[in-house]
């Protein structure tokens, strides 16, 4: 219930926060042209609020969250007295209508820019890009790396994070081609080696597996810190500070490795051997089944702190290095935003990675919950979507109605009511698609 509550406060301050200041471009361009605004909408259907101004216009929350919009004068839409006919927007000049019309778009990537800087010059705390051993025939093996090699650089670019090194690389191998890397060995000495991506899948969903790129994780004791009430672990008679010393005659030498071998093997018996205040004891374990189908028992490990210390790091900018950094990261954002959907075209990337406004919210609740920093990213990693999003050349899209205006630059004259019709039309049939496409993804992850 808890997390119910954090999915949609989150998801509500979120879309708020980024449909307000996308409308607000809108708004801001509109007045500097000289256009009369009548209604600044946040959200649509039945108003809420409205608070209306000294020149007449309308501030308004209406009760539908997913969107908004700017009502401005226009000859198209109703009668425009004769004296206010300048102030309309159909009749303004192709270049401001062109430029209210992007302002929407740019704004959110203004306000990208800005939520990076916040989070650049306040830090980005993250584990370092320390590998595990690469599986045999992933590119990683290929390339000669190892487990407990640090990634200092690809192509170039220094990473200090795993999450900079997975930006990094998903623009990276959508170009399939050899990337140098600088990698550090555990004895503090670096090399160069060379990753071939010619032959990894660029989806994000097999990219990594693809890659042999999985995080290095310390060795952690299997000594348990507690077990659930009336799961196989309680039931078989486990206990807090139980030590786990094998199954089956094999020896545990981590946590890891035991929670593995549990995880492929749901429903089976295992003899577990454990040390307890001295003695010890063997018990038998009946292993369940947890979601998607994978082996569980129901305890839990206290995992020491130190482990991980030497693991940690911090990407931090200083304010004036922070803002060139945040327009390149914004940049670079965008770019990955526009490759990606041209590869789910393409059909090298599956359309499975669409989401729609349930997963957004689980996103927007989980990284809330987290912190202050990672909410921040999560803002402006969905202010890029909407950016890239509504520049589209679809009709209903601002990128649609900029198509129209580029066709009218071109034709010296506006586009005919039936051609405009039709891309209406189709500019509908799109986004529905796109919708429906987005909800059965989001209920497709909830029932697996």
């Amino acid at each position: 219930m808890l997390d119910f509550v954090w999915s949609i406060g989150g998801f509500l301050v979120a879309i708020s926060v980024l449909v307000a200041f996308h409308e607000f471009g809108h708004y801001w361009v509109a007045r500097r042209c000289g256009v009369k605004v009548l209604r600044y909408s946040l959200g649509f259907g039945k108003p809420l609020y409205t608070h209306t101004a000294k020149d007449g216009m309308e501030w308004v929350v209406s009760a539908l969250p997913l969107g908004g919009y700017v009502k401005m004068l226009d000859e198209r839409e109703a009668e425009v007295p004769a004296h206010e006919r300048h102030m309309a927007f159909n009749t303004q000049s192709l270049t401001k209508r062109s430029l209210i019309v992007a302002a929407g778009p740019v704004f959110n990537f203004m306000l990208a820019i800005l939520f990076y800087w916040i989070v650049f010059v306040m830090g980005v705390e993250g584990l370092k890009p320390v590998l595990a051993e690469p599986a045999a025939a992933s590119a990683a093996a290929k390339a000669g790396l190892h487990k407990g090699d640090q990634i200092l650089s690809i192509g170039g670019t220094q990473v200090t994070t795993w999450n900079a090194l997975r930006t990094e690389l998903l623009g990276r191998a959508l170009e399939g081609k050899s990337l140098p890397v600088e990698v550090k060995a555990k004895d503090g000495a670096t090399r160069q080696a060379e990753l071939d991506l010619s032959t990894v899948r660029v989806d994000p969903e097999f990219l990594f597996n693809d890659l042999g790129f999985e995080a290095y994780q310390p060795e952690v004791p299997a000594k348990l810190e507690g077990v659930v009430s009336g799961d196989p672990a309680d039931n078989a008679g486990l206990k807090a500070g139980d030590i786990l010393l094998s199954f089956n005659g094999t020896p545990i030498t981590s946590w890891q490795q035991w929670a593995t071998w549990l995880r492929a093997h749901p429903g089976e018996v295992a003899k577990v051997t454990l040390q307890r205040d001295g003695d010890t004891l063997e018990r038998n374990l009946i292993i369940g089944r947890g979601e998607h189908g994978v082996g569980k028992i129901g305890a839990r490990v206290a995992v020491p702190p130190e482990l991980w210390q030497d693991l940690r790091a911090e990407d931090r900018l200083d304010p004036i290095a922070a803002v060139p950094a945040a327009i390149r990261y914004t940049g670079q954002m965008s770019l990955l935003t526009l490759k990606m959907l041209w590869r789910m075209v393409l059909g090298d990337v599956s359309i499975k990675n669409v989401s729609g406004p349930i997963q957004i919210a689980q996103a927007a609740g989980f990284t809330a919950q987290i912190g202050f920093v990672p909410f921040l990213m999560f803002m402006a990693i969905v202010s890029v979507s909407l950016g890239v999003l509504n520049l589209l050349p679809v009709p209903l899209l601002d990128g649609g109605h900029l198509l129209y205006y580029a066709a009218e630059a071109i034709k010296g004259s506006p586009l005919s009511e039936r051609a405009m019709e039709m891309g209406q039309r189709l500019g509908v049939t799109f986004l529905v698609a796109l919708m429906g496409l987005a909800f059965y993804n989001d209920i497709a992850r909830l029932l697996n």
